[in-house]
């Protein structure tokens, strides 16, 4: 399977614990428990599974830029939580970032 596929099912996999945690109301919830521990479970296998080709801080910078872009953007509609202008903001330069290391570094795996 391709490296980048799977580091996509990573980092939707934790996006998607990261938001059953807020649901599970520490941990006194069974369901949105059992999707956080799961979630994060299968967050991390496939983040080691894409660490075989690609270079680990690559990876990381990946999962973790794009986890925090799409967790606010689920905290926003899902939680109501509200993005300010330097919130935006921060989060086109994370973007802008890992465009950056995809386009341009020769540090990637393409």
């Amino acid at each position: 399977m391709h490296p980048y596929l799977l580091l996509g099912i990573a980092i939707v996999s934790e996006v998607i614990a990261t938001s059953a945690l807020r649901a599970s109301d520490g941990f006194t919830k069974l369901i949105p428990s059992v999707a956080v521990v799961v979630g994060y479970a299968l967050a991390f296998l496939f983040l080691s599974m894409t660490l075989k080709t690609i270079p680990v801080g690559i990876a990381y910078a990946i999962w973790s830029g794009l986890g925090i872009v799409l967790i606010s953007i689920v905290a926003y509609f899902v939680y109501g939580q509200t993005l300010d202008t330097p919130a935006i903001i921060g989060m086109a330069l994370i973007l802008a970032g890992v465009l950056v290391l995809n386009l341009f570094s020769k540090s990637t795996a393409h």
